[in-house]
């Protein structure tokens, strides 16, 4: 059974997105890249325009399952819930085109892709590009790739205990 993992990134000025599928025990890029929204339009739109995108990618790729960061508490609470209306918009998506979607922590994920719950955004750019024989230059689309990467090394250990559940 073939698995293309939607890992998004979301963010309110760049949201990176990743989808990488499993052909057997081999995995491989499909497409990356990030959604940039204009600072200079009203934050609603800017909402739209990266549903619109994320929209037009599941129609384009059909994939399998979306994968989110699970929430965590930025410095500031408008930063915080800005997020949070950028991770409503990604699971609205995704909750009209029948995606199930899971989220794993910075924590599971740092683990999961470097071996190290503590590891620096260059690190995790680093093993992503190692990972799927690529150039990356932007952290968003690392970040994305990495959810992707993520799901498909939990997703074959689906039985175990803690196996991730869809949300």
């Amino acid at each position: 059974m073939s698995l293309t993992v939607l890992g998004v990134d979301p963010g309110s000025r760049a949201t990176g997105y990743g989808l990488v599928a499993a052909d057997g025990d081999r995995l491989r890029h499909v497409d990356s890249g990030f959604i940039a929204v204009p600072q200079r339009l009203p934050h609603s739109q800017r909402l739209a325009k990266i549903f619109q995108s994320l929209e037009g990618l599941i129609r384009v790729y059909d994939p399998t399952v979306l994968v989110v960061e699970a929430v965590f508490l930025a410095n500031n609470v408008q930063s915080t819930i800005k997020l949070g209306q950028v991770r409503g918009v990604v699971l609205l998506a995704a909750g009209l085109a029948n995606l199930p979607v899971f989220e794993y922590s910075p924590l599971v994920l740092k683990k999961a892709i470097v071996g190290y719950g503590q590891a620096s955004k260059t690190q995790m750019l680093l093993m992503v590009e190692q990972l799927l024989g690529l150039k990356i230059n932007n952290h968003n689309t690392a970040d994305a790739l990495a959810l992707s990467l993520c799901h498909h090394f939990y997703s074959r250990w689906s039985r175990q205990v803690d196996a991730p559940q869809a949300i």
